[in-house]
């Protein structure tokens, strides 16, 4: 009796409808454990009953809280799985919530500097900010002033005195003439080494009596790609065509047909093919420069040039070069024929 006496009290906690095991065992997950055991139902069979997967179930009977996910789907298992015993869902939920409490902190209000203590002390902490602004700002001042000075005429040269008005009688500033601008590219002069000629060849070139000079070709300045160069090869051309400045170049054969046509920029060349007839169109002549045969031969003649013209210049130029190197081997040569026959035999032993 003095256990029915003792049980009263839990029994008057559940509703009457909740089932005696159920009410009767020590924790939750032993009533769980024994009410499925009452109904005869397996694990699988719960589980697919109560969507819930065999592995939340098995953790609820066991009283194993931390397998469980997120407090409000553990909720939910227990409800469903209750139903699923035919227990009751609210007392179940009300148990569960009794063993497994709520964990999570509840939020706090903010905790900062009260209102009262801002005002109380913003009048002195603007006070000092405006003390600071004022001293870097003075300290600037100063320095400013006193690195100013008054304006002098400058220490690294002085003005010639022609530029000064009053050295001059006349009003106003005189000017020359302007000066040959530098050219493009000089050639150095040749040198020679004092003795050699001699030695070689016999014959001083100093002695007013002596043969005159060889007279050779001189150089002109080369071809020198500064950019990109369209047309033919180096092997198959005899006329390169090198835009000085921005410019448009044309070439357009006899029939009609453009053989090339291009806004040329600085520095860039057209190579023309060898027999070809066809004629060059520039919008400025004298916006590029012509080179036969890898030589520098001035500018384009016209804005319409024909290009057979060129490649006859060209063709003439080289064999001009060759008749003229021609001419002074043979000098050399007749030079050192005559000193090998005016040298004395050599002295016999």
């Amino acid at each position: 009796m003095a256990h029915t006496a003792d049980a009263t009290p839990e029994m008057d906690e559940f509703p009457p409808d909740a089932g005696p095991a159920f009410l009767a065992a020590e924790t939750l997950g032993d009533g769980l454990r024994q009410a499925r055991a009452a109904s005869g139902k397996s694990m699988a069979e719960l589980a697919a009953e109560t969507k819930v997967h065999t592995r939340f179930l098995t953790a609820l009977e066991q009283n194993d809280w931390s397998s469980l996910p997120s407090r409000v789907f553990a909720l939910g298992y227990v409800r469903s799985y209750a139903a699923a015993l035919g227990l009751d869902e609210q007392t179940a939920i009300e148990r569960f919530k009794r063993e497994s409490p709520d964990t999570s902190t509840p939020l706090k209000p903010p905790v900062g500097i009260a209102f009262e203590d801002v005002r109380r002390h913003s009048p002195r902490v603007i006070a000092v900010f405006a003390v600071v602004v004022l001293a870097v700002v003075g300290w600037n001042v100063f320095q400013r002033i006193s690195r100013m000075q008054a304006p002098h005429p400058s220490d690294i040269a002085a003005p010639p005195p022609t530029w000064m008005k009053e050295a001059s009688t006349e009003e106003g500033v005189s000017l020359g003439a302007p000066l040959p601008a530098p050219p493009d590219q000089t050639v150095p002069a040749l040198y020679v080494t004092r003795g050699l000629e001699a030695e070689l060849t016999g014959i001083d070139p100093t002695d007013p009596e002596a043969a005159p000079p060889v007279q050779t070709t001189p150089v002109r300045r080369a071809f020198n790609p500064r950019g990109a160069v369209y047309g033919a090869p180096a092997n198959a051309s005899q006329v390169v065509i090198q835009a000085r400045k921005p410019a448009v170049l044309v070439a357009r054969a006899a029939s009609g047909h453009v053989l090339f046509a291009r806004q040329m920029a600085a520095g860039e060349a057209w190579r023309a093919p060898v027999g070809a007839a066809a004629a060059i169109d520039a919008s400025d002549p004298a916006a590029f420069d012509l080179y036969l045969n890898g030589e520098y031969d001035g500018a384009l003649p016209a804005p319409l040039t024909p290009l057979a013209q060129l490649n006859a210049r060209a063709a003439q130029l080289a064999r001009e070069t060759a008749e003229t190197q021609a001419r002074a081997q043979a000098q050399i040569e007749t030079r050192i024929a005559a000193a090998a026959q005016a040298a004395p035999p050599p002295a016999a032993d």
